[in-house]
């Protein structure tokens, strides 16, 4: 059985207005992760992703890609304990 884990992940660089939190939309429901992602004020995008370890870990990497139009600098990670609080990924505003 395979371990579910909390993924929160900040990502800096060219991460707003270049579709960054659809894409990850996208990622994270082919993966089958539970979760958000959303704009902060800071410029930067937040990530929260739970379910198995394989597939927080496929979307981690790509994280540090992102889609095309986006520069990615840095991603933040912490690593958390499951909560079991969300029901599907989606889009937060």
């Amino acid at each position: 059985m395979s371990e579910i884990m909390r993924l929160h992940a900040k990502i800096r660089g060219w991460v707003q207005g270049v579709n960054f939190r659809y894409y990850t939309l996208r990622q994270a429901q082919t993966l089958g992760l539970n979760g958000y992602v959303r704009n902060c004020w800071d410029g930067t995008v937040e990530v929260v992703a739970e379910g198995e370890r394989e597939a927080v870990d496929k979307l981690l990497s790509w994280l540090h890609v992102g889609p095309r139009s986006a520069d990615v600098e840095e991603v933040e990670v912490e690593w958390e304990n499951a909560q079991g609080e969300f029901r599907g990924f989606e889009v937060r505003f």
